[in-house]
């Protein structure tokens, strides 16, 4: 995907997620993905494997479905309205489906769960954990706040 294409991927997958977001690891899901901004992190660096994504091995039917209706919630345009610019449906749609794909195919025996210990490890004196603690929304655009803050707000 290009940088720009990655950021409207990124900002359609956090609108959707954290409208149907209700448990805390969705939330985490949301996150993660949210920190995925490149306008903090830096154009061109925000790339992922499946793998990586905060999965629950013992709930993992439940992670994956969430994230289908995520998918599901983007392509159908969930909190686009939010948004100060129209994504191109067209564009965007092959790649939703194509994640929709790899979400679908990927397995439990796929999971790596010290990546999620790795994102998760609160660090004592850690003023911006990963998490933030009590998954405050931003207020304008309702997206989970990463320890970046609201990726939607920090590209203008």
């Amino acid at each position: 995907m290009s940088n720009i294409f990655t950021s409207v991927f990124v900002d359609v997958i956090a609108l959707s997620g954290s409208a149907l977001a209700q448990t805390n690891r969705e939330k985490e899901f949301v996150i993660w993905l949210a920190q995925r901004d490149q306008n903090i992190v830096g154009i061109g660096t925000v790339g992922f494997s499946l793998d990586e994504l905060p999965w629950d091995p013992d709930d993992f039917s439940s992670n994956q479905q969430f994230l289908l209706r995520v998918v599901d919630g983007a392509l159908a345009r969930l909190g686009w309205s939010k948004l100060s610019y129209e994504p191109n449906l067209d564009y965007i749609k092959s790649t939703l489906e194509r994640f929709g794909r790899m979400v679908s195919a990927f397995r439990p025996e796929d999971v790596d769960a010290t990546h999620y210990e790795d994102w998760s490890l609160v660090e004592e004196g850690d003023d911006w954990p990963t998490i933030p603690p009590g998954y405050p929304q931003c207020g304008k655009h309702g997206i989970y706040l990463t320890c970046h803050g609201c990726v939607i707000c920090n590209s203008k």
